[in-house]
């Protein structure tokens, strides 16, 4: 079921209702009803694949019983690494296995050697990445001591397949989200008009940006042998905005709607194309994905502990694993690698936390070095969202190339001026609103009630007036 769908319209006022006007005092009924609707949300696109998140919950919710109950260490390991085996061989070979068997013909074919190219065939389930690398967290902070177990199979049934953030995140941990079931939750007109105001923002971004992005970056990479380096220039970059709006849009929605139930979801965005370096850029882009890495990766391995060779081949090991979390492709690698190219010479020189704070805080206007260093990280990020968004290596290749001719240099063949014009009102948005955790979770709360309200009803005219053609969500592929 997608957020910006006349099916979710009736299911999320359906849920609401039943969830706080007929529930609201039983705390066991909120929480089976939020299981109850997010296995519907999940099965109006195929509920055989139900099994799998039921799977994956049964496993974990048994693991992590054993592991709080026995005593021995190696019992407790043991339970833990069938976990960790349990959820990984599911995303494995639903995953990775057409991909797999793909580059081992490839690499026969190098020495001459055909076999059948025929593969697995096997369909991707939507948001399998996110909700096995949630209910991980789970077990993994058990046998650390960082949590206590889950107190009843229905509230962790429910965290792991919470319908808000289920298909394409923020990743919660379990520390996080599993305890909020717990807690009595009183209706809040205040966090329910803060979530509203960022649902209303997210949609914004997706039907508006995103999706008028999406046709024209679709026609440009589709036929990129017949366009100038000059209009594969432009592609990159609605697609940069394209990817921003879609996924930054879906998180957005996500804990909004997590707010009207009572629910607090991490930030996942933090307006990361205003960032001054590719370590600011990093630590603003898709925030739950990159600190699970951190935590469950990256310090393990030793983190910033170990000498600097060490630290660069841990650097180099969490970004081509980010890159082959988002998919079974070369060119995920290649940009994940890309972006550990970039990451290194910050790493070196000691300089990857010297942005901490938001840019040009308290200020209307960025100093000149702050706008430089963020157009360049944009360029450097640009860059990289080609192999991203690139169908194969060859064809990233190809594309670079076309960039760095002399092609560069004339009038582009597309110019959507619309779309560009929506781009820069949708910048000057998030700029002003940039030290909030959405755009306008604070904007314009200062001004009279009327104009306020204009404001959020041109909002609403634009998302009816300027949505584009009708797209999936880029990261339910992943």
């Amino acid at each position: 079921m997608l957020f910006n769908s006349i099916e979710f319209l009736i299911f999320l006022p359906i849920v609401f209702i039943i969830y706080w006007f007929v529930l609201g005092k039983n705390l066991r009924g909120q929480n089976l009803l939020l299981l109850i609707a997010s296995y519907f949300f999940y099965g109006w696109w195929d509920w055989q694949f139900l099994t799998l998140i039921l799977l994956s919950t049964i496993v974990d919710f048994i693991c992590g019983q054993k592991i709080t109950s026995t005593i021995n260490k190696a019992k407790k390991k043991l339970f833990l690494r069938i976990s960790i085996f349990t959820n990984l061989g599911i995303l494995g070979f639903f995953k990775y296995s057409n991909f797999f068997v793909e580059s081992f013909i490839d690499a026969f074919t190098l020495f001459g050697l055909e076999l059948s190219s025929s593969s697995l065939a096997i369909v991707l389930p939507v948001g399998i990445s996110f909700y096995t690398f949630q209910t991980m967290s789970y077990t993994i902070d058990l046998y650390k001591g960082k949590m206590d177990q889950a107190k009843g199979f229905v509230d962790f049934a429910a965290f792991v397949s919470f319908f808000p953030q289920l298909v394409a995140g923020p990743i919660e941990r379990a520390s996080n989200l599993l305890p909020q079931f717990y807690q009595k939750r009183n209706f809040d007109i205040e966090k329910a008009k803060n979530g509203m105001r960022q649902i209303l923002w997210g949609l914004l971004k997706k039907v508006v940006i995103a999706d008028n992005c999406a046709t024209i970056v679709n026609e440009i990479f589709n036929n990129s042998d017949q366009y100038s380096g000059s209009t594969l220039v432009l592609g990159a970059v609605l697609f940069a905005f394209q990817v921003y709006g879609d996924f930054s849009g879906y998180s957005d929605i996500a804990i909004g709607v997590s707010r009207l139930f009572g629910f607090n979801l991490m930030q996942n965005f933090a307006f990361p194309y205003f960032s001054r370096d590719i370590a600011e850029f990093w630590r603003r882009w898709h925030i739950s994905l990159s600190t699970w890495f951190r935590d469950y990766l990256y310090i393990p391995l030793g983190g910033s502990r170990t000498g600097m060779r060490g630290k660069i081949r841990n650097t180099f090991i969490i970004f081509l694993v980010s890159g082959f979390w988002h998919g079974a492709n070369w060119t995920f690698v290649a940009w994940g690698g890309l972006n550990a190219l970039y990451f290194l010479p910050l790493l070196i020189a000691g300089k990857n936390r010297s942005n901490i704070e938001v840019i040009a805080k308290g200020k209307i206007f960025p100093g000149f070095k702050d706008l430089v260093n963020v157009l360049l990280t944009f360029s450097l990020t640009v860059l990289a969202w080609i192999f991203f968004r690139a169908e194969s290596m060859s064809s990233a290749i190809d594309y670079l190339e076309e960039i760095f001719s002399i092609s560069l240099f004339k009038v582009p063949e597309v110019f959507p001026k619309i779309t560009l014009v929506l781009i820069l009102v949708f910048l000057v948005i998030e700029w002003l609103g940039r030290e909030g955790k959405f755009a306008i979770e604070k904007f314009g709360l200062d001004w009279h009630r009327v104009i306020r309200w204009v404001f959020y009803y041109v909002l609403c005219f634009c998302i009816l007036w300027f949505s584009g053609p009708k797209q999936d969500f880029i990261y339910f592929q992943f």
